[in-house]
């Protein structure tokens, strides 16, 4: 029981810490209609799932065996985390107008994006191979790693679904709508600051 307090303590702390779910889901959340905003929550919470079951699978013995492919997954997540970055900077330098059709299009794609968004940032990896290796050992059983992975999954669902609900308050959208450009750059901005790091030690940095 006290294990599992841990973990659900330690995965609040990490998910009120801002990323790029954070501004994924804030952004959408406050631009988007809430279809959009659930596909990208559904879509970050499913990497969540996949980080989190990975780590507990042991993906950390591998990458400690082949270092090489920890770097190219830091580098290739970085990499797509650069490209949200440059979609949002111009769209905060020229703003789309867009058309039913090229809607329908976008629509269809948050789930994706919410997806791949977790999935390139590494560091979520490295926080539950470092969190499960400091807690979870090896005398824990299958059943009690199945109630671990459901609270991370469930916890995070949860924590987006209330980040959603929060920014798509009417006065919320409405000062999103007002300085759209503005919150758009600030969040390129991050983007491009999560994405180089990434990049960078994927590329330079010793593992």
């Amino acid at each position: 029981m006290i294990l599992l307090a841990s973990i659900a303590m330690t995965q609040l702390v990490a998910l009120a810490s801002p990323g790029p779910d954070f501004f994924f889901i804030s952004q959408v959340a406050a631009s988007r209609p809430r279809e959009d905003a659930l596909k990208a929550i559904f879509g970050v919470t499913l990497g969540v799932f996949v980080w989190a079951l990975l780590a507990l699978l042991g993906l950390n013995i591998v990458l400690k065996q082949l270092p090489w492919l920890h770097r190219g997954i830091m580098t290739l997540g970085g990499s797509y985390l650069l490209y949200l970055a440059y979609l949002l900077m111009r769209a905060a330098l020229k703003p789309i107008q867009m058309t039913a059709r090229n809607a329908t299009a976008v629509k269809q794609r948050f789930f994706l994006k919410g997806l791949l968004t977790n999935l390139s940032n590494t560091k979520a990896l490295i926080y539950f191979v470092s969190v499960f290796s400091a807690i979870v050992t090896g005398s824990v059983d299958l059943s009690t790693k199945a109630m671990i992975l459901g609270i991370i999954t469930l916890e995070t669902l949860v924590w987006f679904l209330f980040i959603a609900r929060l920014f798509s308050l009417p006065k919320v959208k409405q000062k999103y709508q007002q300085y759209a450009p503005y919150i758009d750059g600030l969040a390129g901005i991050c983007f491009l600051l999560f994405g180089g790091f990434l990049v960078y030690a994927g590329l330079f940095s010793a593992l």
